[in-house]
């Protein structure tokens, strides 16, 4: 048995371990089970609880600051907050976005894609990815076998021309009008994960956009093979399509876990989410668990770190430019010099000073 771990952000690690030697019995053993208090220290808890849908800010970003990690900004915003952002011009260089990449059909891998042999773990949101959910309502048609046909994802009823959001960030891979889909958005995620909305009566993204969790893409309508405005969405790794709602609480609008582990048997079109005891979801691999354990506290060290320096910036005062002002009076008001403020805003004394700018001064 193989178990292996997809990371994303700044969890960007990728690990596969291989549980038995060749030649060992393949049946999992019971010492590969770990009590939930052990999990929850090589695994931490908030990988393991619900996420809830988020709710965008208004806030406007009037800095940015680098770390240590190209891809990985940080935006301080007009209300003396600040929040991690991850940068779409670093993030879409990855290889991720470049394979079986093709904006014209829905599923790229074809009978050659990749097969999945065994269970795998993907961080399906941390500190840098949020989640929004797309469309919160109950279910009224799940994942699985209707009229002998598979229904590759759940339906989500909805008024006409609602407005429908992506799930997570990520790369628009297509917006098309396809057959039984009618009007069609694919979004392929930096974990592998790609989402589907289908039906839309209007289609706001292009292939190639760059999204963000909770971003419009489009509008639920009934277009293609439908009888009546509805959502149609999917979740799909590799070209796998599972059920959602292993994935989503549909109802509540929550992630169910952080971290999520694909277990091969859901690939199955028969296979529905059903409630199962917590201890099948915190089965580790115990070599898996270790080497994670000690790379989770590094992140959590350094994000924290981070997260002190980023607290400290937020408080840093800025002044909207108006007509009359000057560096020198600015330089003088606040206390400081000419140089210390071209500094902190890579200008210059002969820069030109446009009305309604925001100036950081100290």
């Amino acid at each position: 048995m193989k178990f292996t771990l997809f990371a994303g952000g700044a969890l960007a690690l990728a690990m596969m371990m291989t549980a038995n030697a060749a030649g060992q019995d393949k049946t999992p053993h019971l010492d590969t089970l770990i009590s939930m208090s052990r999990a929850e220290v090589l695994v931490p808890r908030p990988a393991l609880q619900p996420v809830k849908s988020i709710d965008p800010t208004s806030a406007t970003a009037i800095d940015t600051l680098d770390t240590g990690n190209p891809a990985i900004k940080i935006l301080l915003l007009e209300n003396y907050t600040w929040r991690y952002y991850k940068d779409p011009s670093a993030v879409m260089q990855s290889q991720i976005f470049n394979e079986y990449w093709d904006e014209d059909k829905p599923n790229p891998y074809g009978a050659a894609g990749p097969a999945i042999n065994e269970d795998i773990s993907i961080w399906v949101v941390d500190s840098l990815s949020e989640y929004h959910c797309p469309y919160q309502t109950k279910v009224y048609s799940p994942f699985g076998y209707r009229r002998g046909r598979g229904h590759m994802g759940v339906d989500l009823p909805l008024p006409m021309g609602t407005p429908v959001k992506a799930a997570f960030s990520g790369k628009v891979r297509v917006s098309k009008y396809f057959r039984g889909y009618g009007n069609l958005v694919i979004i392929r995620h930096d974990n592998g994960l790609e989402t589907f909305y289908g039906h839309l009566s209007k289609r706001n993204v292009q292939p190639g956009d760059w999204v963000s969790a909770g971003d419009v893409i489009g509008l639920g309508g009934s277009t293609g093979r439908s009888t009546g405005a509805h959502l149609h969405f999917e979740v799909r790794y590799l070209g796998y399509a599972f059920d959602p709602q292993w994935l989503i609480d549909f109802e509540t609008g929550e992630l169910r876990h952080r971290l999520f582990i694909l277990k091969k048997r859901y690939l199955n079109a028969a296979s529905r989410y059903i409630p199962e005891s917590d201890d099948e979801d915190y089965l580790i691999m115990r070599d898996d668990s270790i080497a994670y354990s000690a790379r989770a506290a590094e992140i959590a060290a350094r994000e924290a770190e981070e997260a002190r320096k980023a607290a400290e910036l937020a408080k840093a005062q800025y002044h909207k430019i108006r007509s009359g002002d000057t560096l020198g009076a600015l330089a003088v008001k606040y206390h400081t010099t000419v140089k210390a403020i071209c500094n902190l805003n890579g200008i210059t004394p002969k820069t030109t000073l446009r009305i309604g700018r925001s100036l950081r001064v100290r």
